[in-house]
């Protein structure tokens, strides 16, 4: 039978013995790192939505992404969500209104990583599906197309952007001398077309239809707007269409233009944008 005194020389033992684990030891199952700022941020916009893309971090212990959104890139970011894949739907944005993004990583320590640098801001805009408008001689009242209105409406109307002529079997899209009008070519589909352009409108005011072309549109009173034509008859057009709803904004956009990279530019910027996300709390 172990005497009280062995008993206790044995607990000193172990005392000694796990006082060897020292602080360095513990820190190692302690993780403070938290994971680098996601990069190769880009958006995708459609109509009251915004779908941000970035590229997966590569920290084994990754275990999901903090979605923030502002006003302004040295703004205050707020939470919006959080996702354990490399993209999320933004379904809480209005048409018309610039949203800018930034998204942090964390691990399974709850470690955050600073808010990405990447500049990543887009506009959201309303869109529609198989549009018909009628040729102008034969149905006025039917023939033009407001974007503003999404409206249907005579060519002679003062709300009329476009209206379809068949001339003799030559099919036009048609603009008043106030708005301007061009031919992006053939295209995919209604996204392939992400900027309105600069220079290159019609001089006559008109331009010849091709089914699978994308048109850009600059409307009388500084909107941009686009259509694809999906099919033409004699009698109509139909197309799928898009329209910016902040004047002089040329995003007709659904992928990376507007994603730079941008660093800090300096200390006092970076903590500003740091602190003032979500009231300078950490999600």
């Amino acid at each position: 039978m172990k005497s009280l005194t062995s008993l206790s020389v044995l607990f000193l033992i172990s005392i000694i013995l796990s006082s060897c684990i020292n602080d360095k030891h513990l820190t190692e199952f302690n993780d403070t790192t938290p994971p680098k700022p996601p990069t190769g941020i880009y958006t995708i916009t459609g109509d009251n939505w915004i779908k941000i893309y970035w590229e997966h971090n590569k920290e084994k212990d990754l275990a999901g992404y903090n979605i923030y959104r502002g006003y302004s890139y040295y703004g205050k970011y707020t939470y919006i969500g959080s996702a354990n894949r490399n993209y999320f739907l933004d379904l809480t944005v209005k048409n018309g209104t610039t949203y800018y993004y930034a998204i942090t990583a964390y691990d399974f320590d709850g470690n955050e990583s600073d808010l990405s640098y990447d500049v990543v801001y887009d506009t959201p805009r309303p869109e529609g599906y198989n549009q018909a408008i009628f040729d102008f001689r034969r149905f006025p009242n039917i023939s033009g197309y407001d974007f503003s209105s999404n409206k249907v409406v005579p060519y002679n109307s003062n709300d009329c952007d476009i209206f379809f002529d068949n001339d003799n079997g030559i099919f036009y899209m048609v603009v008043w001398d106030d708005t301007d009008i061009q031919d992006m070519g053939p295209t995919k589909d209604l996204y392939d077309v992400d900027k309105a352009p600069t220079t290159g409108w019609s001089a006559s005011k008109d331009v010849r239809l091709n089914v699978g072309h994308t048109y850009v549109v600059w409307t009388w009173d500084n909107h941009f707007a686009k259509f694809r034509v999906k099919s033409i008859t004699p009698e109509r057009v139909v197309f799928d269409w898009a329209y910016q709803l902040q004047p002089g904004n040329t995003e007709l956009k659904t992928s990376r233009y507007n994603t730079l990279i941008r660093k800090p530019l300096d200390e006092k910027k970076m903590y500003i944008r740091l602190t003032s996300r979500n009231g300078g709390e950490n999600r």
